[in-house]
């Protein structure tokens, strides 16, 4: 373990390093169940792997065996999320209710914002934001995975979204990017990183993180930062001189019965209630994370940007058609185009001020494609049938067991005797797999070429 780490710890903590670090053991795996595709409990009663429950978020569990979850069906139908257990819990203590507009901030690579968008159960909008453009593209995939249909995934800073949406959201998460102590135990590279340097710099970015955050919270909304890390800088110190700068938010009590109180030796000169806040230590079972609860003083309604909405518009005949056969309950949905693309839209209005780096509004529903002479055909996307496939009207349901599971997690074609010809819906267990071309007693692969089992 890095010596700077170690001997600040002792130095900061009560009972110093080995109160709060296990001498040996794993790290804590885990999965976040997406409740848009099942109840928690009928998760943990029919899981396919062993677990058991976690204390860090409603739908957290821990994993007890090694291997496998992140390449099941069930892990590619969106049905959970892998995710080390104690990354569950800011998500969970933001306290989202349906139909609320919602930032996740620094959102990639989706496991908190798979946690955000389940609470809200297809109802407000959810705003996804990652400033890196890589980790963008991996944050859009997960969303698509995880079936959530009324997000618009951004790649800006947070000083431009704050700039497009002031007083806007009702609840805003900031997991900041920091020094990843609470990495060191699985990620080695994180370790080899660390200096007081990177301490530095991460706190600086975590301030200007939260000031733009504080503008785009409308008067009464909550925000939640956390970290994975333990430094006091980016924890305590960050929230205190937040406080002292902001005069309009104040800290609430978490209420969690998880982990440990903050530490009043880690405030430095921005001295907080540390009390309210939360820390989680690998002696809790997690490993690793920060969090406080801050409220803006007042209360009102949203405001409403003076610009940029995305108006709903007719689609093309094409793709009306297509929705008309294959999800008839879409038909009344919003929906835009972009280009060729046609767009199912949050029934929440969506704004897009100019200039603003927007990868997706809502469901990517397809796309026309040249044919011969004048005529287009439609091609849907994976994103649809992730979506929506437990509504597609022509579908090919499969158990988990039958073998043309794992074939069509390959991206090999698959016998499908007596399926009706055209698009088709594929189903694990109820949970959607995408889609394919059926014909001819089988059906054409058309799950994603990077996201398949290639092991």
């Amino acid at each position: 373990m890095d010596a700077l780490f170690i001997e600040r710890c002792d130095r900061l903590l009560p009972g110093g390093y080995r109160a709060f670090f296990p001498p040996a053991g794993a790290p804590f795996r885990g999965v976040t169940v997406n409740t848009l595709r099942l109840p928690t409990e009928a998760f943990g009663a029919h899981a396919p792997f062993r677990v058991e429950k976690s204390p860090f978020c409603p739908a957290g569990f821990y994993l007890l065996e090694e291997g496998g979850a992140g390449l099941h069906p069930y892990h590619h139908a969106g049905v959970y999320y892998v995710q080390e257990p104690s990354a569950s819990a800011p998500a969970a203590l933001l306290g989202v209710r349906p139909g609320e507009r919602v930032l996740d901030l620094c959102a990639a690579p989706g496991g908190k914002t798979a946690q955000l968008g389940a609470a809200l159960q297809g109802k407000g909008l959810l705003v996804a934001n990652e400033f890196v453009s890589k980790r963008a593209a991996v944050l859009l995939s997960n969303i698509e995975r995880m079936g959530i249909a009324n997000a618009v995934v951004t790649n800006e800073s947070a000083e431009r979204l704050a700039e497009a949406f002031p007083g806007y959201f009702d609840r805003i998460l900031v997991d900041a990017p920091c020094s990843g102590e609470g990495m060191f135990r699985k990620e080695p590279e994180a370790l080899r990183q660390h200096s007081q340097r990177l301490i530095d710099s991460c706190a600086a970015l975590q301030r200007e993180l939260l000031a733009s955050a504080a503008a785009a919270l409308r008067p009464g909304g909550v925000l939640v930062y956390s970290t994975c890390t333990f430094s006091p800088e980016e924890n305590e110190g960050t929230v205190g001189a937040f406080l002292r700068e902001h005069l309009d938010f104040v800290l609430e009590d978490t209420s969690a019965q998880f982990g440990c109180p903050g530490h009043a030796s880690c405030c430095g000169e921005g001295l907080i209630e540390v009390e309210k806040v939360r820390r989680i230590y690998p002696v809790h079972g997690g490993e690793g994370q920060f969090m406080a609860r801050l409220r803006k003083v007042g209360e009102g309604a949203a405001l409403v940007p003076g610009r940029g909405r995305l108006a709903p518009e007719k689609l093309p005949r094409e793709a009306q058609r297509f929705l008309e056969s294959s999800f008839p309950e879409l038909c009344g949905a919003p929906a835009a185009r972009h280009g060729a693309r046609a767009l199912l839209l949050p029934w929440e209005p969506v704004f897009l001020p100019k200039n603003l780096r927007v990868l997706r509004a809502g469901v990517l529903a397809g796309e026309l494609v040249p044919g011969r002479g004048r005529d287009a055909r439609f091609e849907p996307h994976h994103s649809l049938y992730m979506a929506f496939g437990g509504k597609c009207a022509n579908r090919l349901e499969l158990p988990v067991l039958d073998a043309r599971v794992a074939a069509w997690l390959r991206g090999e074609q698959i016998a499908a005797p007596g399926q009706a010809a055209g698009y088709a819906a594929v189903t694990v267990d109820g949970f959607p797999l995408g889609f394919g071309k059926a014909g001819g007693g089988s059906l054409k692969n058309h799950y994603p070429k990077g996201l398949r089992n290639l092991k």
